[in-house]
């Protein structure tokens, strides 16, 4: 999780900065930047969706926890 995190971290702000040089380019730099703005929103995309998956992956792990504690509760209750 942390070396992804790092990547997408320096990949950022390399499209930032490139994003920024790109508009002062050539037309052939600019497009390029173009197609490549289209791989940026899908990788953009992904990122978000992993992030989310592992949240999600998180709080189940959380209330499967929790379960099992209230599970424990009620058998030592009964």
């Amino acid at each position: 999780m942390a070396d992804f995190d790092k990547l997408a971290e320096d990949l950022r702000q390399n499209y930032d900065e490139l994003r920024l040089k790109v508009h002062l380019g050539s037309k052939d730099a600019q497009d390029e930047w173009a197609e490549l703005q289209e791989r940026w929103n899908h990788f953009e995309n992904q990122a978000n969706l992993k992030k989310s998956r592992e949240d999600v992956g998180d709080a189940v792990e959380i209330l499967g926890s929790e379960l099992k504690e209230a599970f424990g509760r009620i058998r030592k209750a009964l």
